[in-house]
């Protein structure tokens, strides 16, 4: 049985999305999620399923291996960044796969600070015909590391940032756990 973690900063949908997919599997277990704001809705949708919680600052990320340790004595196969907002420090990438979802087709429209509602909004002021999900491999850049998976949706004019992020969205929920459970099993 393959063990995955979610690293999360908001309110997590998909990774309640990616908790709900795996409940229903014999081969992956979420074992536990990691969030850098204690105030995150994510931490109550996560113990709604029983899944054990932490909660970690900026020290305890970049300037100890507190974290590479609990997760090496819990066993872990993957990290899955679903809505975590820092850059995620190598000394972990080089321990663990990790995985990242980036609500647009990279290379467009990522980097630091773009997130969420700043994405759509690029897309839409930018008057893209299109838009839609990467999934990646995690390395010490923003939204630089390579890509597994891509999936697309019609931008239209009259779209609206909130409508991309529908679209995108549907995408996200569709997509991320098959391409988490994909990728665990190669």
């Amino acid at each position: 049985m393959k063990k995955i973690v979610i690293f999360a900063s908001g309110s997590g949908t998909n990774a309640q999305n990616i908790i709900e997919y795996f409940s229903k599997k014999k081969s992956v277990i979420v074992d536990s999620l990691w969030s850098n704001n204690e105030d995150a809705y994510v931490l109550i949708r996560a113990k709604k399923f029983g899944i054990k919680t932490f909660v970690f600052d900026k020290k305890t990320l970049y300037e100890s291996l507190e974290i590479q340790k609990t997760l090496t004595e819990r066993k872990i196969d993957m990290i899955v960044l679903s809505g975590f907002l820092w850059l995620f420090p190598d000394y972990l990438t080089e321990k663990f796969t990790t995985v990242n979802i980036h609500p647009a087709l990279l290379p467009k429209y990522g980097g630091k600070g773009m997130y969420g509602a700043h994405v759509h909004e690029s897309v839409v002021k930018n008057k893209e015909k299109e838009s839609g999900i990467t999934i990646h491999f995690v390395n010490n850049h923003y939204d630089s590391g390579q890509i597994i998976f891509q999936a697309k949706c019609d931008i239209s004019p009259e779209d609206t940032p909130e409508i991309v992020a529908q679209k995108v969205h549907k995408l996200e929920y569709k997509y991320f756990p098959q391409v988490i459970e994909k990728t665990l099993m190669k």
